[in-house]
């Protein structure tokens, strides 16, 4: 039987007694479980403890969501300080309205906050991360899906999305099936999860190099499914605001990546979570990683080779004590059981942030 339509949902909110359970806010937090759990697993393959990454995540996660607030009021004033509106209604965040820009920036910011005061260098961090939030994203999207919003133009194509009246546009109340923009996006977000774990295990990248895949993968993407979109947006050049934003992240992303390749300091690194507390030993101007886990262990932690030659600073590699778990590493960090090279880590840092909430420019 060949499907003629994908059906929206009939429902997407619940209520637990006086308390409402929303289909969106259950997307957005099984991704954020799943970027978390992913991520996790990742970071403790590069020589980090277990947990670590759900505690910077109690700093990210907040900072992520009130900067995709801030991008949404920023980006569509009029719908909060324009005559007759009520300004108040800026902090009603359950209403709608994130945008995954201000998530990334703010939520970096957050992220590497956190990995400061717990002592992990933000750029290991942020390859471990990357791939486990584009997850997060592909399973966010759905929330769309139970909302009805953000969908393209009209299709007849049999994957075309139906609309309940009450939520098309004015000027598309005849048409019944819109292209669904989250289900695109959901795929492309999930193929790119692949290509990111795949390309880490096949060029063991570091120095923020997946990070910046993660970023030039989804903005590629995203740049394609934003021109299909046909809610309310701020256009410049034919353009609108998020294709621009794509472009320009895109770019930077690119260079970013080919400069750390060209330059030689691309390669992958230990985590060295070297101590608690603000700053990280060795992220100074004299202190290398291995000087830094020294001093967190007292002094006693030297420099020594493990297992497979490799140099690692008083961390110990896991690689030497789980060889046989090489099928399981090459899932969780693109790892093919080799040793991984203790090379150190530059200035200069990378972002990358939870799933989004979107409403005309967000998301």
């Amino acid at each position: 039987m060949i499907v003629a339509s994908i059906p929206s949902p009939a429902e997407s909110v619940w209520h637990i007694g006086p308390f409402p359970l929303r289909a969106y806010a259950l997307c957005i937090i099984a991704g954020v479980v799943a970027a978390i759990w992913v991520g996790d697993r990742r970071f403790q393959a590069r020589g980090g403890k277990p947990g670590a990454v759900a505690d910077i995540a109690i700093w990210a996660i907040p900072f992520g969501l009130v900067g995709a607030r801030l991008y949404h009021v920023l980006t569509s004033p009029e719908l909060y300080f324009a005559d007759g509106r009520d300004p108040i209604r800026a902090l009603y965040i359950w209403e709608g309205g994130l945008g995954i820009w201000g998530a990334i920036s703010l939520g970096a910011l957050g992220a590497y906050i956190g990995a400061r005061r717990h002592g992990v260098r933000f750029l290991p961090l942020a390859d471990a991360l990357a791939p486990g939030i584009l997850l997060g994203q592909a399973i966010g999207r759905w929330g769309n899906w139970f909302n009805q919003e953000l969908y393209g133009g009209p299709t007849d194509r049999p994957w075309g999305l139906e609309i309940d009246p009450a939520h098309r546009p004015a000027e598309y109340i005849d048409q019944a099936t819109f292209h669904p923009t989250f289900l695109y996006e959901s795929i492309w977000s999930l193929v790119g999860f692949f290509v990111l774990i795949w390309a880490d295990r096949r060029w063991r990248l570091g120095g923020g190099r997946v990070a910046a895949l993660y970023v030039a993968v989804y903005t590629l993407g995203r740049f394609f499914v934003e021109g299909v979109r046909i809610d309310t947006a701020h256009e410049f050049l034919g353009l609108r605001l998020n294709q621009w934003t794509s472009l320009v992240l895109f770019a930077l992303a690119i260079g970013y990546f080919v400069w750390r390749t060209r330059t030689g300091t691309g390669e992958r690194e230990k985590v060295v979570q070297v101590t608690e507390g603000w700053p990280p030993q060795g992220e100074g101007p004299a202190g290398g990683a291995g000087d830094a886990a020294g001093g967190a262990a007292g002094g006693d932690a030297a420099d020594t080779p493990d297992g497979d030659g490799d140099a690692v600073d008083g961390v110990a590699d896991p690689d030497d004590a789980s060889r046989g778990d090489a099928a399981t590493d090459d899932v969780e960090s693109g790892e093919s059981g080799t040793g991984e090279s203790g090379t150190g880590e530059s200035g200069t840092e990378s972002a990358v942030a939870p799933s989004d909430r979107d409403r005309r420019d967000d998301a």
